[in-house]
């Protein structure tokens, strides 16, 4: 990953609490516009509805919209009592050891929990 003008973002709100989640498109938008590469990593909550059973919530629709990279936590969507293996085709599921080189290999990290 390019670190110079990427940034990656932890998000661990359920993609329910539409104002946690409309600030957050609201900055991804603007700082897409200045060419800024985004990748997102969902934990905790931020991976309810992640998988291809149910409704997508809005904010989850919005974010795949953005050409940003999504991931979403296993050890998370497992502890949640859904099945990884039905994971929405456009986000990547990841597993502790792909966390720590992600995070070893971005600059600025940014925490939204």
């Amino acid at each position: 990953m390019d670190t110079k003008n990427s940034i990656l973002y932890l998000y661990g709100f359920s993609p329910t609490k539409s104002d946690k989640s409309r600030s957050l498109l609201e900055i991804l938008k603007e700082q897409l516009e200045q060419d800024i590469k985004i990748d997102i990593i969902l934990i905790h909550d931020g991976v309810i509805r992640t998988t291809k059973k149910g409704e997508i919530p809005k904010f989850l629709e919005n974010l795949l919209d953005l050409p940003v990279t999504v991931y979403a936590m296993i050890p998370d969507i497992k502890a949640r009592g859904m099945d990884p293996k039905n994971l929405n085709n456009q986000v990547k599921g990841i597993g502790y050891e792909d966390l720590v080189d992600i995070l070893v290999n971005t600059q600025k990290v940014v925490s939204w929990m």
